[in-house]
């Protein structure tokens, strides 16, 4: 997996990819959209660890976002068990230096190809924070659907907060 886009790259993670990946990463405005197991601070040990983890997954199912050279943000697809195995949950997210460029819209096009190309599915989806409507545009702008609110869902930085539910099916996409 290695496409280079108009504005990025979405590629693997590779070994050296791990100072880039802290710098960006190590950023409460990331870490306040993502799920607690992304850690803030977000140190290079943590950065070791992910590229590590990600090495030698095929198909790879945590792609890199490359911007101007390094690594600037990640895209993940976790396919799901038993009856919802044609599924697959999205997540991602980008550096805060990159934010507001179409960076993240043209990568997670790109994901979802990869996606519905390589792991048997049916449906994508997304769940976001009620407080992120970035991340609301950016799924929509890829044909996302919001399916619905989850009242109180998630428990984040010392509160309750809602999601809202995206999906995309394989046949909507044209995959």
């Amino acid at each position: 997996m290695d496409v280079r886009l108009e504005r990025c790259r979405l590629r693997r993670w590779r070994a050296g990819d791990e100072d880039s990946l802290a710098k960006h990463a190590d950023d409460r405005g990331v870490w306040i959209n993502l799920r607690d197991r992304f850690p803030h601070p977000f140190r290079t040990e943590d950065a070791v660890e992910w590229v590590r983890a990600s090495l030698g997954v095929s198909p790879p199912n945590q792609l890199a976002i490359e911007v101007d050279g390094e690594a600037a943000g990640g895209i993940g697809i976790s396919p799901d068990a038993d009856v919802h195995r044609f599924s697959a949950e999205i997540g991602f997210w980008l550096g805060r230096a990159h934010w507001g460029r179409g960076i993240m819209t043209e990568a997670l096009r790109a994901a979802v190809d990869h996606a519905f190309s390589e792991f048997e599915l049916a449906r994508l989806y997304a769940a976001t924070f009620e407080w992120n409507g970035g991340s609301r545009c950016v799924l929509e702008r890829n044909g996302f659907v919001c399916e619905g609110r989850m009242r109180r869902s998630v428990f984040k930085d010392g509160r309750f907060a809602d999601q809202f539910l995206y999906a995309l099916l394989k046949e909507e996409h044209g995959a």
